[in-house]
């Protein structure tokens, strides 16, 4: 890979890519073995999928997350991933689980240059979080990247993003309402599936009354579950620009909890705490928001 390479590469990740370097056929960093680390196969209530790695239910392991009010996150209600490219293998198994909905929060640019695989009997819907016009914004701030702790700072700024945006507000309450009258399992994603699927995730883990400690928690899996495609991709980097350039990439392929944290502190500077910043901030109507717990937890 050369350095024009390593540039783009470098701006798609910034928007929550990663697949730069060599690729198998569904669009994924090749690589010989998927992570089984006891710390994965713990949180695992659904099929590993080798070509979707970061492919999981929200609602977490055993008999799912512990809310608040005593109750459980619903399993097979809603998945979270990366994008939906599935080998044959996988997607037979995708096929068994009976999505009803694809929500893809990727923009344009993303979905042309990987498409979701259609899913039979599943409606595929697009909610450009971030908006088209991001793409040009994105790479000129990963261009400009030279360490890990400028890398840093660009993930937590997405996350605050997320709050301050109004544009993405927006879209981020269209995707709730969808999710909340919809019927059936449904996948939400983006490309990585860390950034925009996390913070979406993380709405609704808080929706159903998930403590913010359990919510960083799965958040921070991403790291387990896409460990081998983040190692391939930094080895790669190393290789071509050097072990400076491969910590920075590390970081961008990754997640931190000071990125969601960041997006946390946002919501409760600006809207004093999560309710408030549903309803106020993303204008979801109180019936919205019951109809979405009551579809998440039992």
């Amino acid at each position: 890979m050369n350095a024009r390479g390593i540039a783009a590469c470098a701006a798609v990740v910034a928007i929550g890519l990663a697949g730069c370097g060599s690729t198998d056929s569904s669009g994924s960093v090749a690589v010989a073995d998927r992570p089984t680390t006891s710390a994965v196969e713990s949180a695992v209530t659904t099929p590993r999928l080798a070509s979707m790695d970061n492919f999981r239910d929200i609602a977490g392991p055993g008999d799912g997350y512990t809310t608040a009010d005593g109750k459980r996150v619903r399993h097979g209600v809603v998945y979270r991933s990366n994008a939906v490219t599935p080998n044959e293998a996988d997607l037979a198994t995708l096929n068994g689980l009976g999505i009803r909905a694809i929500y893809d929060l990727r923009t344009t640019a993303e979905v042309t240059a990987t498409p979701d695989t259609p899913l039979p009997g599943a409606a595929y819907v697009r909610v450009n979080v971030m908006g088209d016009a991001s793409d040009g914004n994105l790479a000129a701030a990963a261009a400009a990247l030279s360490t890990p702790e400028q890398a840093a700072d660009l993930l937590a700024a997405f996350n605050r993003e997320f709050v301050t945006n109004a544009e993405q507000r927006a879209q981020l309450k269209t995707l709730l309402t969808d999710l909340a009258e919809g019927s059936g399992p449904q996948i939400v994603h983006c490309t990585a599936g860390k950034d925009r699927t996390g913070w979406a995730t993380a709405l609704l883990l808080a929706v159903a009354g998930v403590p913010r400690q359990t919510i960083l928690d799965d958040y921070l899996l991403t790291n387990e579950y896409s460990r081998a495609s983040i190692d391939a991709t930094t080895a790669q980097v190393a290789q071509a620009k050097g072990p400076e350039a491969a910590a920075m990439f590390h970081v961008l392929l990754g997640v931190a909890p000071e990125y969601l944290q960041a997006g946390f502190d946002e919501v409760d500077r600006t809207y004093g705490g999560f309710d408030n910043y549903l309803t106020d901030g993303l204008g979801l109507t109180p019936e919205s928001v019951a109809n979405l717990k009551a579809k998440l937890t039992q």
